[in-house]
């Protein structure tokens, strides 16, 4: 399973009804996906699991889960049932939620083997169009990523191999294994998760950062603040979620840093 619902919400925030509950003081309930590594895991591997836990630390709380697949009605189902309050790795802006400050912002990346030589200089790079190209195809009409979606305005040419992010496994490292096995020659890949398994790579792998066309439409951005989230109307608790996540900042840094996670620095 993969972070399907996140990376629909990337492409466009969709509202959803909330629960009303409020926090207990001495638990916080995390809404997580139980087999949706680099991000969360029932074994505690994914670095939200880790984050949740430095949270829970710096708050001086207990810390419980609820365990859900992040598919479509995660938020409503979870969050909005009452069944826990608190969501890590949400977009800023994501309308079913009340979200902190932002404590990394991350970009989609090229990723590549690094003996394939130098990685296209943009989306205008006349290579791209000789290029095996994978990009992750997101939500229930599978439509394609963001720089999916520029390749195929830039570059018709291009030989485009599509991974749905619903299967057996994450659409990331699918993609990661086809370069492994040279079926691809570059690929489009959110970058937290480009990062985590290309880490894991049999053969070492390289990441770029492509800048976005200056044409694409609006809500075709390849960047992302990502915050924690709240239910509406539950302040006191986002702002103690945001006050925990700024004191531990530089531990987050450092989080982010081990699981290979591409962070861009935030705008103006």
């Amino acid at each position: 399973m993969t972070r399907a619902a996140l990376l629909a919400s990337l492409l466009a925030v969709l509202a959803a009804p909330v629960h009303a509950d409020t926090a207990p003081p001495d638990v916080l309930r995390v809404c997580a996906d139980p087999d949706d590594l680099p991000y969360s895991s029932a074994d505690g591997t994914g670095f939200e699991n880790r984050l949740a836990r430095l949270l829970a630390v710096d708050l001086g709380t207990d810390l419980q889960y609820a365990w859900l697949p992040d598919r479509r009605g995660f938020v409503r189902k979870t969050l909005g049932a009452g069944l826990c309050d608190v969501v890590l790795g949400v977009p800023v802006g994501d309308a079913r939620l009340q979200t902190t400050q932002p404590y990394y912002r991350s970009s989609y990346v090229w990723v590549q083997r690094a003996d394939a030589g130098d990685p296209p200089a943009g989306f205008d790079d006349p290579r791209l169009a000789r290029m095996r190209v994978g990009v992750q195809l997101i939500g229930n009409d599978m439509a394609a990523s963001p720089p999916g979606f520029a390749l195929a305005r830039h570059v018709p040419q291009a030989r485009v191999t599509g991974f749905p992010v619903p299967g057996a496994t994450p659409a990331a490292q699918r993609i990661v294994d086809a370069l492994v096995a040279g079926e691809l020659d570059g690929a489009l890949v959110w970058g937290p998760q480009a990062g985590f398994f290309a880490q894991r790579a049999s053969v070492p792998m390289r990441l770029v950062r492509l800048a976005a066309p200056a044409d694409l439409p609006p809500g075709q951005t390849f960047e992302f603040d990502i915050a924690v989230g709240v239910r509406r109307g539950d302040d006191g608790l986002r702002l103690r979620v945001q006050d925990a996540l700024h004191r531990r900042q530089a531990d987050i840094d450092r989080l982010l840093a081990e699981y290979g996670v591409p962070r861009t620095e935030a705008r103006p």
